[in-house]
């Protein structure tokens, strides 16, 4: 599998309109790339360190996909009392068996390197893999906003 790296987002001073944005909900948790080659199955933090062990409930979820080889990028969250993402909770490490992915973004499936592809197409592809109840998470720390046909390589170029 290729080696990819995390497209860190930036703060604007305004939100970008129109029809070619896309604008989904900031959770409070870590960045995670989830990678799964067969059996293999790794979480990697942004600091490229390996938290595999730390979340077995994500890697138990991604054994579970019919997909054998993906690289999804996420965020690790914890849901508090009221449903929205808990980072102190995340952060205490008490909670690590109640530890959820959102995905937001599917980076290869079987194989293919899928970088290259505009978000939206990337975006369709994810969620054919993932369940609807995986994708209607719901927990609120901010908006975050990506131009619909943006390539991963053209963010990580500026």
């Amino acid at each position: 599998m290729p080696k990819f790296e995390f497209c860190l987002p930036s703060i604007a001073k305004s939100v970008p309109a129109g029809a070619d944005w896309l604008h989904e909900i900031k959770y409070d948790g870590y960045r995670l790339r989830l990678e799964r080659d067969g059996d293999r199955v790794r979480l990697i933090t942004n600091g490229g360190y390996d938290w595999t062990r730390r979340y077995p409930r994500i890697v138990e979820a991604a054994r579970k996909n019919r997909q054998s080889r993906f690289v999804i990028d996420g965020e690790a969250i914890v849901r508090g009392v009221d449903g929205y993402s808990d980072f102190n909770a995340l952060h205490s490490n008490r909670h690590d068996d109640e530890v959820e992915l959102i995905a937001f973004d599917v980076l290869a499936m079987d194989g293919d390197d899928l970088r290259k592809l505009p978000l939206s197409m990337r975006k369709a592809n994810l969620q054919r893999q993932l369940s609807r109840r995986a994708a209607c998470n719901m927990g609120l720390e901010g908006l975050v906003q990506h131009h619909a046909f943006s390539r991963v390589l053209d963010a990580m170029s500026r």
